[in-house]
């Protein structure tokens, strides 16, 4: 019987992606591993698998979100800076965040691994429910990285294999 394995994405597969997609210079580092707490507010994207079985979280701290989503809409650096310091993201970046998230599932779907997508998005703003949170908390397979977005700012994600 053959067993579909989760694929784990390399630090440049996240790079480039966030290159392509946000059309800004994307530098990375490793980082520790980001836990969403309310002094650490997180979007948390869950991915499931074809039978629905959660495969895999990506998180992404207040600052990257707000990058990120300012970035993919073309929004000045000046909106993603207001909804970092008014600690929640408006509902254009939540909806731009979003696509990113979207989007990221295609850094799971490779030659021999199981297939994901999206199901959900957990926005800041919105308690993070307890089963994905844990999910987003444990160790093993993941990648945590520092992220500065070209003429935005620096963030911090993590993407967990869970299955």
């Amino acid at each position: 019987m053959y067993v579909q394995t989760s694929y784990l994405p390399s630090t440049k597969e996240i790079r480039d992606l966030l290159t392509d997609l946000l059309d800004r210079e994307i530098t990375v580092a490793p980082n520790a591993p980001l836990a969403p707490t309310p002094n650490n507010p997180c979007t948390v994207a869950v991915y499931v698998d074809d039978t629905l079985q959660v495969t895999s979280v990506i998180a992404f701290d207040l600052r990257l979100s707000a990058y990120a989503g300012a970035a993919i809409g073309l929004v000045p650096p000046a909106g993603a800076e207001a909804a970092i310091e008014e600690r929640i993201l408006n509902d254009t970046l939540r909806e731009n965040v979003y696509e990113v998230l979207n989007i990221a599932a295609s850094l799971f779907n490779k030659d021999g691994a199981t297939h994901v997508r999206l199901y959900d998005a957990h926005h800041i703003g919105v308690p993070v429910p307890g089963d994905v949170l844990a999910r987003a908390l444990t160790l093993g397979r993941r990648e945590d990285l520092a992220v500065e977005v070209g003429g935005y700012g620096a963030g911090r994600l993590s993407v967990v294999l869970v299955a």
